[in-house]
């Protein structure tokens, strides 16, 4: 099987690709050139250790387009997106299947399952596990996809890979575009500098002046630049009102949330009303809650109370591993 891989010169792909070759795959590489931060060098390096050929693809155009940005757009309107879940379904894995291979392969640590519909699982070694951010992906894409690395732990990855003698670049947690973290800074180098506004409490009185509402999230307690005396939290971020309200950190508890966009992944789409557990961020732990689905939204009743529920982060439901489906919180 003609299998093409999506490297990047870490440790996950370039093991990935081994796997796939060792398994008797026609296999070769491809690095996806999403900015200036690509390190196509690192990804030659890693695809000439494997013995594999190189594929370089310029995705800088619907990298822009779909994830810069959307990123801009949704702080400019006082939410919070994930960039990575919108990467992996309309640029990363979108140029992959667009390739023409038999199928397509990466270093996520999830599997791809079947049953009446394409879904992904959990993967085995938990504290890899990246379903969450696998959520947007259609069934054409998931049925082209392959994961190797699904049932491994890292451990073992590591160690194998080193005595393959595999040299590959160290691990990167940040968001390959903004290595600094800095969002507002990048966002402010491209649209300029946002206006100040008002702080408000949650009766709408003035506690003070904020530095544009691209520089603050749901659940901020740090950096805020204003005293008051006590911990205060953004609890809310107005776009169209330029106000950030600050409230203590029970104002910051909610049971209920409302989701759009949904994709259906092991979900029967015809299904309105089911339990599941439910994710709010990538780290968070999932919550048991209630799901009620009408017109292309759902409505989630949580068990217990969530912290920080944060519009423009994605909402992603399991039953048990399974991905059942996924939206953005609005």
């Amino acid at each position: 099987m003609k299998v093409l891989i999506g490297m990047s010169g870490g440790i996950d792909s370039t093991y990935a690709a081994h796997l796939l070759r060792y398994a008797g795959h026609d296999v070769e590489g491809a690095v996806l050139v999403m900015s200036g931060h690509t390190n196509i060098e690192a990804a030659e390096i890693s695809a000439r250790q494997v013995g594999i050929k190189l594929n370089v693809i310029n995705c800088e155009k619907k990298f822009d387009e779909f994830v810069i940005n959307n990123l801009i757009d949704e702080y400019s309107a006082g939410k919070t997106p994930n960039p990575c879940v919108m990467c992996n379904r309309y640029v990363k894995i979108a140029a992959l299947c667009d390739s023409g291979f038999d199928k397509i392969a990466t270093g996520h640590y999830a599997h791809v399952k079947k049953a009446e519909r394409y879904y992904i699982e959990r993967a085995k070694d938990s504290s890899k596990d990246q379903s969450y951010v696998l959520w947007q992906l259609t069934q054409e894409q998931l049925s082209k996809l392959i994961t190797p690395l699904a049932g491994l732990g890292k451990k073992i990855i590591k160690a194998d890979a080193a005595k393959l003698g595999y040299q590959c670049l160290p691990e990167s947690q940040e968001i390959c575009f903004i290595p600094d973290k800095d969002y507002a800074g990048y966002i402010e180098r491209i649209r300029g500098k946002y206006p100040s506004g008002n702080f408000i409490d949650t009766a709408g009185n003035v506690l003070g002046t904020h530095s544009g509402i691209i520089n603050y999230t749901i659940g901020q307690r740090k950096g805020l630049g204003v005293s008051i005396g006590k911990p205060m939290f953004v609890t809310k971020i107005d776009a169209i009102g330029n106000t950030v309200t600050l409230a203590e950190e029970e104002h910051l508890f909610t049971t209920q949330m409302e989701v759009g966009g949904l994709v259906y992944q092991y979900l029967n789409p015809e299904k309105t009303d089911f339990q599941a557990e439910v994710k709010i961020r990538y780290a968070a732990k999932p919550v048991s809650a209630h799901v009620k689905i009408k017109n292309d939204r759902a409505l989630v009743t949580f068990q217990t109370p969530v912290r920080a529920v944060t519009p423009g982060q994605s909402a992603v439901f399991y039953d048990d591993n399974k991905i059942l489906c996924g939206g953005i919180i609005n």
